[in-house]
């Protein structure tokens, strides 16, 4: 392996320097160097950020422990919480994992596997890209006229189940594209092999392409979710809660799922508008309570992508075997 290795990079190496007559590439140099000035500066600005807004959360969260987590919204920065926010952002993911990964998988492997290259195919492909790049607010005016008004009767109106579906449909383009793109990088050869031993078309998609496109399909479908997560602007049009969220006491989970609702992002949203006087007992301000809110919702976001990584790593070593 060692010695074909070094043949491979001995054979390159004459090769790049056959091309360039034995000059040096000073305009790629260049090139290269101004991507890595850009981003190492990127991660700078990131890193300064991440800085500023985990160092005015961490006073939140010596001085309020596990409070913060666990308490309702409320009018005083010493006793509001976060939980109501996490809880309305917890279900809307689950409403775009239920919804959004099934439509948007199974969508992307059709255009792939089964749609013929005709003009409506075409057109659907192209509509579906456009659709992706259509700013989040005009979703939100569709979910406020369909979801919302239309049919208020099942949603219950300004819900997390109006939010939950209209995110869903938000995400669904994304899928579909990464769900595309993966399972047409996969090799042809893996396609002839199935066909060469008898496998029909369903058969040859779901024990070869279908596994050896999962790790990309993971990380698409992932980040689809951490997207609707940080989505403010939908939430707005349909009706979360800035303020106070009453929470009446004995509601069942379909009558919650049904009523008014927040998330982390339209917390962060109500805070940052709040004035900023400090509490009477811990002297944090809702400023405060703004970026430990940020850096709930970022672990939030974290832990997904993680979830991501490790079963992208699974499938990628079963794809070896």
């Amino acid at each position: 392996m060692t010695v074909t290795a070094s043949v491979r990079e001995s054979s390159a190496k004459a090769v790049g320097a056959a091309i360039t007559r034995g000059k040096r590439d000073i305009a790629g140099f260049v090139f290269a160097l101004l991507l890595l000035a850009c981003l190492l500066t990127a991660l700078l600005m990131l890193t300064v950020l991440l800085w500023d807004v985990v160092a005015a959360a961490l006073p939140v969260f010596e001085k309020r422990s596990t409070g913060f987590l666990t308490n309702e919204l409320a009018s005083s920065p010493d006793k509001a919480g976060v939980s109501q926010g996490i809880w309305g952002s917890l279900m809307i993911a689950a409403f775009v994992v239920l919804l959004a990964f099934p439509i948007g998988i199974s969508a992307g492997v059709y255009l792939e596997e089964y749609a013929r290259p005709t003009r409506l195919t075409r057109f659907i492909q192209l509509n579906i890209r456009n659709l992706a790049g259509v700013p989040s607010v005009v979703y939100g005016i569709l979910g406020l006229i369909v979801f919302v008004k239309g049919f208020e009767n099942l949603t219950g109106g300004r819900s997390v189940i109006a939010a939950g579906v209209t995110l869903a449909i938000l995400v669904l383009p994304i899928i579909i594209i990464t769900t595309a793109e993966s399972v047409s990088a996969v090799p042809q050869g893996l396609r002839e092999a199935g066909f060469g031993v008898g496998a029909t078309r369903w058969e040859t998609t779901r024990d070869h392409v279908l596994p050896y496109a999962a790790p990309g399909i993971l990380t698409g479908t992932m980040l689809a979710v951490a997207r609707a997560l940080g989505e403010a602007a939908p939430l707005l049009l349909i009706g979360a809660i800035t303020g106070r969220l009453a929470a009446p006491p004995g509601q069942t989970l379909v009558e919650k799922m049904q009523g008014k609702f927040t998330a982390m992002p339209i917390v962060i949203y109500g805070w940052s508008n709040e004035v900023n006087k400090p509490g009477k007992r811990t002297g944090l301000t809702f400023e405060d309570l703004t970026s430990a809110a940020i850096v709930v919702l970022l672990g939030m976001v974290l832990l997904l992508n993680v979830a991501a990584i490790l079963l992208r790593n699974r499938f990628e070593k079963k794809r070896e075997y």
